[in-house]
């Protein structure tokens, strides 16, 4: 499986900051042995051209977001595989983290049932490696870059149950759609049980409070069916807009 894997050599030692941390970082607190912010903006470009030269030529995709810390035995680890399959009979790529837990399982999905599985990891203090199911495979140090190329070469999102950064990844998404910046974009929420309480919220508190529009809620969809995720994220990939 592995010679199969195409990866770009971007991962740091460990001994080093993150490249994010250090990026971020006030510079007064900053290392005076660091770049400069301007020659980082080369590092930026090259991690742009390294993941737009993987992942151009996937075809139609679906990113599905979700947890790291699913395990194997819980629920949602198995309907991401499931997923992960439905979206490959569909003709489908899939997008994930590249990471462990309901990435794994997509990804796992994806590839058993003949579909190309890509993943796109970050680089993190407690550093992960690209789970055993990708065969695209890049790792960034940054994570505007990562979230750029899982919104440019996905159709849809599918988004499983999961912390900061699913809700970070879905908000953006939403924001995007809200704002025009991506249209006939499918948003799909997996677990209503698990997202219930956040869209109560939404109704009760943003939109009460005028802060959302109640068709603001239209982009989202919710599901517990493996193959109607699957069918919604790609209904725009089926019946493409006039």
């Amino acid at each position: 499986m592995d010679n199969k894997r195409r990866q770009a050599p971007m991962l740091v030692p460990k001994a080093r900051p993150s490249a994010d941390r250090t990026l971020l970082q006030h510079p007064g607190l900053e290392d005076p042995s660091h770049h400069s912010d301007s020659w980082r903006v080369m590092r930026f470009a090259a991690e742009f051209v390294e993941g737009f030269d993987a992942l151009a030529e996937i075809g139609n995709a679906v990113t599905v977001f979700g947890s790291a810390r699913l395990a194997p035995a819980d629920p949602y680890y198995a309907a991401g595989v499931q997923v992960g399959m439905e979206l490959a009979l569909r003709g489908v790529s899939v997008i994930t983290g590249g990471g462990p837990g309901l990435m794994e399982a997509v990804n796992k999905g994806c590839m058993e049932a003949g579909g190309l599985s890509v993943g796109c990891s970050i680089e993190l203090p407690d550093e992960q490696s690209l789970n055993d199911y990708v065969e695209v495979g890049i790792e960034f140090r940054f994570f505007f870059v990562r979230k750029l190329m899982f919104v440019k070469y996905a159709r849809g999102f599918i988004i499983f149950p999961g912390g900061f950064g699913t809700l970070d990844e879905l908000f953006e998404a939403l924001t995007l759609a809200q704002t025009g910046k991506i249209e006939h974009f499918p948003i799909v929420l997996f677990g209503a049980h698990y997202w219930t309480g956040l869209l109560a919220w939404l109704k009760d508190q943003a939109i009460e409070h005028n802060l959302l529009s109640l068709t603001d809620m239209d982009l989202i969809s919710v599901t517990d069916d493996p193959a109607e995720a699957a069918a919604l994220a790609t209904s725009v990939i089926s019946s493409p807009p006039p």
